[in-house]
């Protein structure tokens, strides 16, 4: 009986041996590595942003061994940039940077978010100085030291090497936070690495000896053997799509406030001559491309819409049913920025507890820019509208036959009564003496019927008032 026992025992640990080491061991063990790489190759924005959070979300998905960033990059958005760094730091599968030729500003800081950095021979790191503008110029100060907060974070983020030097023990920034910072602030002053007065470039070189580079490399078949140590591996490239390219066109901030100038000027262009027209059919697309790309990733929410267009109807209520302008109309106003705003956040209704801080400033700064936009063609458009030229034909004079173009003539109007064929919201159609005008109240909004009188001609266009 022992001895079948010990038979058993040594049966058992045989195959322990034999089959637990390629389930058990390293994933550098396995017959072949999955290498996921994403090529970002220009500016850092919208899309690209979306280039590496579906890369990411796919590698995962396929459980890829390692993910290799394939950079080469001036920089660009700062927020977009910031929400890929993140995504870097919480990826479950290793990330690597390959700098191609550059990696500046933006793309500096997504550079050292990577577990490690590989550089091609010539190519450099840094100069993240937050700029603003074609120009370039440098923004304020308060824009720089949230880079510096964010970029030194980063860095940190790695952690420290312990050295041991006989009976001492130091411990060593893997990626120096000052050296980063040096970067962004050209007032930092670091020996034998960088004096003030200059924003800190690293060369390929100096970023090896600093530790901001693990390796120079030409290829990246170098990096997968040499230092990720995979001797046999495949390379799964991100394939963009279609709609890849035009979600990243449609919710690049300068088109979304471009959308929501149209918006608001559409809205405001329709009240002025109700009936389902032009300045409808623009605002209704330009809501639609709004929102439709942020309902499908999950940002705007039915209750979002439901107070888009919760806000549209008050403003209606409050030119069509409570004369002037007040409570109501205000409400509706704030219903409707408070709508563009949430759907451009990843908020759980009012939480915002996974919402970063510049996810809540771009929002609130493009929504109110298309707002500033669209108050600008409004006030544009209203003093072109009803003169001679291309805006002239935009005037309500073209739906009657009987209507006339405004001319010198007109001035002998002024004075002279009549009565409103449609309501003047403010600017509507009046007849006088049997002949159909354009006009505009000079005060209140007048409704359909009332007597009125001529008060003056200005700007090629009659204002009137109510007898």
């Amino acid at each position: 009986m022992k001895n079948y026992l010990c038979y058993i025992v040594f049966f058992v640990c045989i195959s322990s041996t034999l089959f637990a080491q390629p389930n058990g061991g390293s994933l550098k063990n396995k017959t072949q590595a999955t290498i996921y790489e994403i090529n970002i190759q220009s500016e850092i924005n919208t899309t690209s942003r979306i280039y590496l959070l579906n890369g990411l979300k796919e590698a995962d998905a396929m459980q890829a061994d390692a993910v290799l960033i394939h950079l080469n990059t001036y920089g660009g958005s700062l927020v977009d940039a910031d929400s890929m760094r993140t995504a870097i730091l919480y990826n479950p599968i290793p990330v690597y940077a390959f700098i191609d030729n550059n990696a500046a500003s933006a793309g500096a800081l997504i550079s050292i978010a990577c577990k490690k950095i590989f550089m091609r021979t010539g190519a450099s790191i840094g100069a993240a100085t937050v700029v603003e503008g074609a120009g370039g110029e440098q923004a304020p100060d308060k824009y720089q030291s949230y880079m510096r907060s964010m970029i030194r974070a980063t860095a940190e983020s790695h952690g420290r090497d312990t050295i041991v030097n006989g009976r001492d023990t130091i411990y060593k920034w893997i990626r120096d936070p000052n050296i980063a910072e040096a970067m962004v602030d050209n007032r930092i002053y670091i020996p034998n690495v960088i004096d003030s007065g200059r924003t800190l470039t690293l060369t390929s070189q100096e970023a090896l000896r600093l530790g901001f580079c693990d390796g120079i490399v030409d290829t990246e078949h170098e990096i997968i053997t040499k230092y990720l140590k995979y001797d046999e591996y495949s390379i799964v490239e991100y394939k963009s799509t279609f709609y890849d390219n035009l979600k990243g066109f449609l919710t690049n901030p300068a088109f979304q406030a471009f959308l929501i100038m149209l918006i608001i000027a559409g809205i405001y262009f329709e009240l002025q001559s109700p009936g389902i027209g032009f300045p409808t059919i623009v605002a209704i697309s330009a809501a639609v491309l709004y929102f439709t790309p942020l309902y499908i990733d999950g940002l705007a929410q039915n209750w979002e819409l439901v107070v888009f267009i919760i806000g549209i109807l008050l403003i209606l209520i409050e030119i069509f049913v409570i004369p002037g302008f007040g409570l109501t109309g205000i409400s509706g106003i704030v219903l409707i920025a408070a709508s563009l705003i949430f759907a451009l956040l990843d908020n759980d209704l009012f939480s915002f507890r996974e919402v970063e801080v510049p996810d809540i400033s771009r929002s609130i700064l493009t929504v109110l820019s298309g707002m500033l936009l669209g108050v600008a063609l409004i006030l544009w458009l209203s003093s072109r509208i009803g003169q001679k030229g291309m805006f002239r034909k935009i005037a309500l004079t073209t739906d009657l036959e009987s209507s006339e173009s405004v001319d010198i003539e007109d001035f002998k109007l002024v004075g002279q009564k009549g009565k409103t064929l449609t309501a003047l919201r403010p600017s509507g159609k009046i007849m006088i003496q049997g002949e159909v005008y354009d006009a505009i109240s000079n005060r209140n909004f007048i409704e359909e019927g009332n007597e009125i009188k001529v008060v003056k001609f200005e700007n090629m266009q009659l204002y009137v008032e109510k007898e």
